[in-house]
Formats: structure tokens, C-alpha cells, sequence
């Protein structure tokens, strides 16, 4: 190879790595910025730049990202490569942005996405062209723009997923024919239509199923072309803001049967008596409409409906009406309804809620002969109107009865009035300030359920009916609880002061009991068990006392955690102090804790042993002698080491054993005493000062004489008292290391013999000579002459 080839070679290799540095150095370049401009995006999938102030989408999004949230910034514009690399995106979230363009390829690598938003900005114009590639889009939301209409075509023709679909704005005015080709299932569809004013017939017909449709529509007279055309597609329908129209045509003219709608909602609607009147006859022809629901709407009128050509229009199919919060004006003027009975003898489910509703007519409750739920909660209802509304015959069919919420004062009545509903299995008579609760009360036989939860009853009697398998009579501040229910399955007594499970055996066949709120300390398992056929207990937020048997009893039931609603995290300790606010669970007290009087009692023992122990140890090795001679000690320590010579009246101080007397006394004593000239001794008989402390006779005695005469013999050692006259020798004459004492011994010992603590003196007798007692006459002599010597000053 030529040199200018390998030049050219080497010229080529730089640049590509060059090239391959600029686009790393590049990569990085982007990384760097995005983890800057979101840093929520540098290792986890979910990428959170909401309300950071973005005025674009920022660089360097990478395939690991799965959902991007750009909510709440001021992006303008979406750039063809802004998400070309993020391919694995699955959620797009760009609301409440300033978008008003989009590059026709932005969302071209999105395959995978699955929800899309782009509501509240600023687009002009929807295009089908962003939407081509994305195939798994199920959820789009498109509303809240400032576009007029969705163009001459379908926008959605591509998307053959998608679920739910959010479109309209305040100034979209326009649907056509097409605009939603392509979309055969909706689970939903929500279009704010507020200021539609034109709608091509036929343009929903090609959507051929929605499970829920809103709308929000103000023009009346295009109402009837979309109920037209929704009639075999949409199975709820709601239609909000809308002042219902006096329509004079049929809504089912030239449509085939059968129908799909069941349901039709009308929300913060207004209506006629004409209106209304129309409506009801109109709707009958709908044959699949099961349920009617208006919710905050206004009727404006008195209920004069046209009753003839209502009665002449046929029966209606309708079985369910939820009415909630209706103002009607002027209601106190309503008409009656004499005329409507029937058409309300097929109704199964009626709700008339926060309406002021307070009476229904006699005649008209009768006609109510297949109604099986009524639902009049939150209305004016009060027990001189009761009786009315429930007459004799009236609600014959009635299972489920809602009066919650009323103006109900006489629990006794109310009772009453119920009796007369044959079949009324269930019923709420909850947040009616009843106060007072009689002790025995007629109910209908066939009541299982009664709510007097909130009523402010002070206790429970027997007008609580027997029948029960459900009661809650939670909020009454009731203090215990103790009715004899047989059949109850159910009971919650949730926000009362029960310190105390319920007893079992009242109601032995409980599967469910909620204590909620109470002033429960805790339950023992003796309690927890006598429920043989307990499922589920709700104790929580309640202020526990987490004692050892508490605690014992919760660690070991193996069903706690099965039982118990809300365990472990609603089960909190209040005391002791040291475990406040802890999870009852995870406590665990010491052995001290729990077992105090155990421990204290073992405590007791053990320290009487010890004592035990340590009396047997000073006994062994004298502890008491070391004590008593150290206090000796110490009160000599306090005295001069040698008494004046002033104080000193004895030439010796005689030590013996009482059973030495007679050769101390008779012997000694007399040679000494006798000789020339004389030695004065001490004797404790003679010289201890009568009443004086015996220590303080031997201390004063020892120090008031020169010298110290000791008579040794086995019953010196034995001598208590000659003990004492050692001791304090010991201490005072040894420890100074003078000749004071004199030892004699009066017949042979062993210094074996003498006792190990007087180490000192044991040491001496194996060291010093001392004076033996001889047997022999001529050996007696000598040793007076050398005790004579030994006394002498």
C-alpha cells in the first residue's frame, strides 16, 4: 500500500471516531439537559415534568421511558423529533399547555402509547395524519381546544382500540357526517357541546356500540337527531345543561326495534310541565329504557302534566327513577299527580332524594304496586305526614325503605307506620334526631335490617326488633349493649362509648361486629372466642391499653389477623407511655413489664438468699468479728496511743477464761499482788466499773495498765468475752508493735488451736517465747521470778 493511501486511511479512521465522539458527546449533551430541565427523568420510567414552566418538550427522552407527564407548562409546539426516540412511551400527558401546532410525524414512533392528552390547549384544527400510526391508543382526550369542528372526515379512522373518547369545547358548534368513521366500541364518550349548533343526522350512527355517552348540549332542537341516532348504540346516555324541549315529533320514527339505551341521565337540566308532559309519552316509545335519573335540575311548574295524553300513550317501561336534588319552585304548590297511578304500577326502583319531598298522597302510594326500593333520604318528611304517605295498602310490594335523614321524631310511631309494609325487609331510618326510644314497638314481621345509626337514642330496649339479622345503631353514644337478637348476623356500634365487647350469648350467631370508635381498652381472649361464629371484627381507632395479657392474647390467636378489619395499621397502642402511638402488633414489653409482682417476688428471694448467703459466709469466716473490732478500732483511733502516765493505775490487765479463775485468783493473784514489792492487777470482776458498757470496761482497763496478761488455755480460746479482750489487744498493742503483752500459758495448746483471724498473735506465739506453766514446784519459781521480770516497768 502507497503512503498516500495509508494517509488517506488514517485521515478517514479520525474522522469516524470523531464522528462517533460528537454524537456521544451529543447523547450526553441531551441527557445532561433533560436531567436538568426534569429530574425526575434520569433513572425511572415515569418521567414527571409537570408544572415545571417548560416552553418545550425537553431533549433527550430515551426508549426506557414509559410515561411522560408535560402537564401544566407553556409548550407551544410539538416538533417532529422531540419523541422520536421514545418508543416505548405508553402514557402522554400534554394538558393545559399553550399547544397550537403539532408536526404531522410527532407522534410517529409512538406505536405503543395507550393514552394520549392534549385537552385545555390551543389547537385550531384536529388531523387524522397525528393520530396514523397510533395503533394501541385506547383513551384520547381532545377537549378544552379551540377548534370548531373535527373537519370534513373522521380524525379517529385509525384507531381501532380506542376506549374512551373526550372531545368538544365552548366553541365547537359543528359534527358531520364521517367525523367518527372508523370507531365501532366506545366505553366512553364525552363531547362538550355546549354551543353545538349544528349536527348532521347520522353522524354517531357509525359507532355501533358506547356503553356511556356524555353530553353537554344547550341547543334543544338538536337533542332529538342524537337520540335518534344513538338509539341502537349507546346504552347510557347523559345529557347535561340541556332545557328540555316541547319535541312534537317521534324519537323513534323509521328505527328498527330492538333498542339499545336503558338508561338516560339529565343533569343541571331544566324543564316545563309541558316539557315534562311530552317527554313521558315520547320516552315510552323507547321500549329499552329501564331507568330515567335527573340530577340538580330545575323544574319550573306546578306538576299540571297533560294526564290524558299521558294515560292515552300506554304503559311505560321504565322500572327505575332516581330523582336527586329536583328544586321544584313554588313545591309547596305541586299538584298531586292524581292521574299518573298508572303509570307508576310497573316501577321497581324509586328515589326522590334532597327535594323536600314531604308526602306522598294516599292514593298515589297505592299505586305503587310493584315498587320493591324506595329511597326518600334527605326530605321533610315528618311523622304527622307518615301516615299518609305509608296508609294501609299503600307500598304493597315495598322490600327496601330509605327515610334517613328526615324530620322523623317518634321512633314509636315510625315503627308503627312501618308495620303496615307487609313485605319491608330492610329499612334506614338513620339521622332522624328520635332522642327517646320506648321499650316496646311494632315493627313488620318480616324486617331483617334496620339502620338507626345516628338517631341520638340514649340506650337500646326491646322495640329493637327480634327479627334482625342486620343493626346499626352506630353514633348514638351508647355505654353497653345487651339485647337478646338470636337471628342477628350483623351488628355495628361504630362511634359509641362501649368499654367493653357486646356478650356473646345474646346474639350467639354474630358473623360481623364493628366496636369502630369507641372507648374500648382491649378484649380478652375468654371474649374474643366466646363468638363461635365471628368472621370479621372492626375494633379499630380505639384508644388501647396495651397490657401484657392484651398483648399475650394478640400475638398468639392465630385468627387475629383474619378477624380483625384494618389490621395491623388501625391498631394503635395509647398507653403505656413508652409505647404510645405504636402499632399493637408490633409491641413486645419486657418480663418486668408484664410479670411485676413475679419479679418482685423473685427479687424478695433472691435478696433474702443473698442475706441468707451472706450470714452463713460471715459466720464462716467471722465477718461479724471484723466488723465489731473495726467499730472497736475505729472509737480507739479516736484516743491517744498511750494513756498519761497520770491514768495509768495497773501494772497488767489480766486476760483469763472464767474457768481459769481459781488458778487466776487464787494463784497468781496472790503472787503478784503479795510480792515486794506488790504488782497491781486488773481483774474483770474486781475493777470493771459496775454499769459501764462491758467494750468500753476492756478498752479502758487495757489502756489504764501497763502491760497485757493474757492466760492461754483451751477455754481462753472458747471464752466469748476472752474474744473481745484478745481482739481489742490485737488491734491495739500488735498493730503498734510494742511488748505490752504477756502471754502465759497455762497448760500446752497448739497455735492451730487459736483462731485463724488472729493472724498476728499466731505469728508471735510462733516467733516470741512466752511462759509456760510448769508442773514441778522448782519450775513454778522460776517462773514467777521471769513473770515478776516481764512486769516490771
Amino acid at each position: 500500500m502507497s503512503i498516500h493511501a495509508k494517509h488517506k486511511s488514517r485521515t478517514t479512521h479520525t474522522w469516524r471516531v470523531l464522528a462517533v465522539y460528537m454524537i456521544l458527546a451529543a447523547n450526553l449533551s441531551e441527557q445532561q439537559a433533560l436531567k436538568q430541565a426534569c429530574p425526575s427523568c434520569g433513572t425511572s420510567q415515569l418521567c414527571n415534568c409537570s408544572s415545571m414552566g417548560l416552553d418545550f418538550v425537553p431533549l433527550g427522552l430515551t426508549a426506557k421511558i414509559t410515561v411522560l407527564d408535560l402537564a401544566h407548562n407553556r409548550i407551544k409546539h410539538i416538533r417532529s423529533q422531540d419523541l422520536q426516540q421514545a418508543v416505548n412511551l405508553r402514557v402522554l400527558q400534554l394538558q393545559s399547555n399553550k399547544i397550537s401546532s403539532i408536526d404531522e410525524d410527532s407522534f410517529q414512533s409512538l406505536a405503543k402509547l395507550e393514552l394520549l392528552d392534549l385537552s385545555n390547549n390551543s389547537l385550531a384544527h384536529v388531523s387524522p395524519v397525528w393520530f396514523g400510526h397510533l395503533f394501541s391508543l385506547q383513551h384520547l382526550h381532545l377537549q378544552g381546544n379551540s377548534y370548531r369542528d373535527l373537519g370534513e372526515s373522521s380524525p379517529f379512522s385509525s384507531l381501532r382500540n380506542l376506549s374512551s373518547l373526550h372531545l368538544g369545547n365552548p366553541w365547537f358548534s359543528v359534527i358531520r357526517q364521517g367525523n367518527f368513521e372508523g370507531i365501532e366500541l366506545l366505553h366512553k364518550l364525552w363531547i362538550d357541546g355546549s354551543n353545538l349548533s349544528q349536527y348532521e343526522q347520522g353522524s354517531l350512527k357509525s359507532i355501533k356500540t358506547i356503553n356511556h355517552m356524555i353530553i353537554n348540549l344547550r341547543n334543544s332542537n338538536i337533542f332529538s337527531d342524537i337520540v335518534r341516532d344513538l338509539l341502537h348504540s349507546v346504552a347510557w346516555l347523559e345529557v347535561t345543561e340541556i332545557k328540555l324541549p316541547v319535541e312534537k315529533k317521534s324519537l323513534v320514527q323509521n328505527s328498527r326495534r330492538p333498542f339499545r339505551i336503558q338508561k338516560l341521565t339529565f343533569k343541571e337540566s331544566f324543564f316545563t310541565d309541558q316539557a315534562i308532559s311530552r317527554a313521558i309519552v315520547l320516552l315510552k316509545e323507547i321500549t329499552s329504557l329501564k331507568e330515567l335519573e335527573a340530577v340538580n335540575c330545575v323544574l319550573e311548574g306546578k306538576g299540571n302534566w297533560n294526564m290524558r295524553e299521558i294515560a292515552r300513550s300506554g304503559q311505560s317501561f321504565v322500572e327505575t327513577i332516581m330523582i336527586i336534588n329536583v328544586v321544584i319552585q313554588n313545591f309547596h304548590l305541586f299538584f298531586d299527580l292524581n292521574g299518573m297511578e298508572s303509570q307508576i304500577n310497573n316501577l321497581k326502583r324509586l328515589t326522590i332524594a334532597s327535594s323536600n319531598v314531604f308526602m306522598v298522597p294516599c292514593n298515589i302510594s297505592r299505586s305503587f304496586s310493584s315498587l320493591l326500593y324506595l329511597d326518600f333520604h334527605d326530605n321533610l318528611l315528618a311523622n304527622n305526614r307518615l301516615y299518609e304517605t305509608i296508609c294501609e295498602g299503600s307500598w304493597p310490594s315495598l322490600q327496601t325503605l330509605n327515610l334517613s335523614q328526615n324530620s322523623l321524631k317518634f321512633l314509636e310511631k315510625t315503627a308503627n307506620c312501618t308495620s303496615r309494609l307487609p313485605k319491608l325487609t330492610n329499612l334506614d331510618i338513620s339521622r332522624n334526631n328520635f332522642g327517646e326510644i320506648p321499650d316496646a314497638c311494632e315493627w313488620p314481621k318480616t324486617l331483617k335490617y334496620l339502620n338507626l345509626s345516628s338517631t341520638q337514642i340514649p340506650k337500646v330496649t326491646a322495640c329493637i326488633p327480634r327479627s334482625l339479622e342486620v343493626l346499626d345503631v352506630s353514633a348514638n353514644n351508647l355505654k353497653e349493649f345487651g339485647l337478646q337478637l338470636p337471628s342477628l348476623k350483623e351488628l355495628y356500634l361504630t362511634k359509641n362509648q362501649l368499654k367493653a365487647l357486646p356478650g356473646a350469648a345474646p346474639i350467639p350467631n354474630l358473623v360481623a361486629l364493628s366496636v369502630r370508635r369507641n372507648k374500648l381498652n382491649s378484649f380478652s381472649k375468654e371474649e374474643f372466642e366466646s363468638f363461635k361464629r365471628m368472621e370479621l371484627l372492626d375494633a379499630s381507632d380505639n384508644n388501647f391499653i396495651c397490657s401484657c395479657e392484651f398483648l399475650s392474647f394478640i400475638h398468639h390467636e392465630a385468627r387475629i389477623a383474619q378477624v380483625l378489619v384494618g389490621w395491623p395499621d388501625e391498631y394503635v397502642c395509647d398507653s403505656p407511655l413508652a409505647v404510645r402511638g405504636a402499632q399493637v402488633g408490633a409491641v413486645h414489653l419486657s418480663l418486668m413489664e408484664c410479670h411485676r409482682s413475679l419479679v418482685v417476688s423473685l427479687i424478695c428471694v433472691l435478696v433474702f438468699l443473698v442475706i441468707l448467703l451472706l450470714v452463713a459466709v460471715g459466720y464462716k469466716y467471722h465477718v461479724v468479728w471484723y466488723m465489731r473490732m473495726t467499730w472497736a478500732w475505729l472509737q480507739a483511733k479516736r484516743k491517744p496511743k498511750r494513756a498519761p502516765p497520770k491514768d495509768v493505775c495497773y501494772d497488767a490487765f489480766v486476760s483469763y477464761s472464767e474457768n481459769d479463775s481459781d488458778w487466776v485468783e487464787n494463784t497468781m493473784v496472790q503472787e503478784l499482788e503479795q510480792a515486794c514489792p506488790p504488782f497491781r492487777l486488773c481483774l474483770h470482776k474486781r475493777d470493771f466499773v459496775p454499769g459501764k458498757w462491758i467494750v468500753d470496761n476492756i478498752i479502758d482497763s487495757i489502756e489504764k495498765s501497763r502491760k497485757t496478761l493474757f492466760v492461754l488455755s483451751e477455754h481462753f480460746v472458747q471464752s466469748e468475752w476472752c474474744k473481745y479482750e484478745l481482739d481489742f489487744s490485737h488491734f491495739r498493742l500488735f498493730d503498734e508493735n510494742n511488748d505490752a503483752a504477756i502471754l502465759i500459758l497455762l497448760e500446752p495448746i497448739q497455735s492451730k488451736a487459736i483462731p485463724k483471724r488472729f493472724c498476728k498473735l499466731r505469728k508471735i506465739m510462733n516467733t516470741k517465747t512466752y511462759l509456760e506453766w510448769p508442773a514441778g514446784e522448782e519450775q513454778q519459781q522460776v517462773f514467777w521470778e521471769n513473770l515478776k521480770g516481764a512486769l516490771k516497768p
